[in-house]
């Protein structure tokens, strides 16, 4: 396990996490954008789950 990569990449899912909230909380969000944010999320996730497992 590279815990750098592993510490980057839940920096990354952090970041995905508040551009969420900001795209959410605006009057008329982009649902396409929305969508797009969540798979990039939901990737990172997986990736983080991966990176965890013992060897």
């Amino acid at each position: 396990m590279n815990n750098s990569h592993l510490s980057a990449l839940k920096q990354k899912h952090i970041d995905l996490e508040s551009r969420l909230e900001q795209e959410e909380n605006r009057p008329m969000p982009d649902e396409t954008l929305l969508h797009a944010l969540k798979k990039q999320k939901l990737a990172l996730k997986d990736e983080m789950s991966r990176e965890a497992e013992p060897a």
